[in-house]
């Protein structure tokens, strides 16, 4: 009864490396800026050239907006933290930044399947996909991916914030994450942790058995294959979706598939920084370099950009 309830919370971040707070600061920067671009040259090249106006493109483009609110939900508060004093962030805040991290996260873990999915049937049922991919059906699962990300994040958020935490309030990380908050509360977190292993079953691995076993179909289908140009083309896109999900599940899935017991302040701090600001950073890189299609738009921009008036 005499506890304080707790009504901001301090996010040491990057305390520990005072003295070299600028140039972390300047490299975070360029990070943020490169995903910025990266990412907003994808959905840029995909809506102006007609020619990637196809299902593959559109679950692409909604990847990259996604990582561009990704990065922008946590980017701007480490940034602001390395050169400022006061690192408190509102207990309303943390639970904003919180829910938004999870949703995205969430989201992009559904529209990892939805494109693997969409391989498959381009691949394995190239006579249904016009059908099964229609502009209504693509929009179907976009907004499935979305609104299931949020409505699932929203949940744990208030599971999670409804524990009392009477102090300390210090977060001993670059966010407000789950594993740094849920150490904090003043009470037993065994059935929130429950709770986060069982979302993280559904979140995680269902969405990736799915994965797996549109992969398992889609490599028997192109070892099948005659035309060594079809084949090759379709390795190519393949390979930039499973370099993503890779990155994407290997990190979240050591994250959140762990007993508080193996909690690691030091490990996952730098699995944390990898999956909320480099991988959004990868993504326009592993996906543009390996496709031709990609390329050749991004240097007929720059050719029409060069010359404006040459059709």
């Amino acid at each position: 009864m005499n506890q304080t309830a707790v009504t901001n919370f301090i996010i040491l971040g990057f305390s520990a490396f005072t003295s070299v707070r600028l140039p972390i600061f300047f490299f975070l920067l360029f990070v943020y800026l490169t995903t910025l671009i990266g990412n907003g040259a994808v959905v840029y090249i995909v809506h102006t050239d007609p020619a990637l106006h196809s299902p593959m493109y559109f679950f692409l483009c909604n990847l990259s907006v996604l990582e561009i609110i990704y990065s922008s939900v946590t980017m701007p508060k480490i940034l602001a933290n390395l050169l400022s004093e006061d690192k408190k962030i509102s207990f309303l805040g943390c639970a904003i930044q919180m829910f938004f991290f999870l949703s995205l996260g969430t989201t992009e873990c559904l529209l990892l399947a939805v494109m693997a999915f969409d391989r498959f049937t381009a691949i394995c049922r190239p006579l249904y996909y016009r059908l099964v991919m229609s502009a209504q059906n693509r929009w179907r699962l976009s907004c499935f991916s979305w609104l299931s990300g949020a409505s699932i994040s929203m949940g744990q958020t208030l599971l999670i914030f409804r524990l009392p935490y009477c102090g300390p309030n210090v977060i001993d990380h670059f966010f407000c994450d789950i594993p740094p908050v849920l150490k904090l509360a003043c009470s037993a977190t065994y059935l929130n942790e429950i709770a986060i292993f069982s979302v993280c079953v559904v979140v995680l691995l269902t969405p990736f058995l799915l994965i797996l076993g549109s992969y398992t179909r889609i490599i028997s289908t192109l070892v099948k294959m005659t035309s060594v140009d079809n084949r090759s083309k379709a390795y190519s896109t393949c390979a930039s979706h499973l370099t993503s999900v890779t990155l994407f599940y290997g990190t979240a899935s050591f994250m959140y598939f762990r007993p508080r017991s193996l909690y690691s302040l030091e490990s996952d701090r730098f699995l944390a920084l990898f999956y909320s600001v480099v991988t959004p950073m990868l993504n326009p890189l592993i996906y543009s370099l390996r496709n031709q299609d990609v390329k050749a738009s991004f240097l007929k921009i720059l050719r029409k950009f060069h010359n404006p008036f040459k059709k």
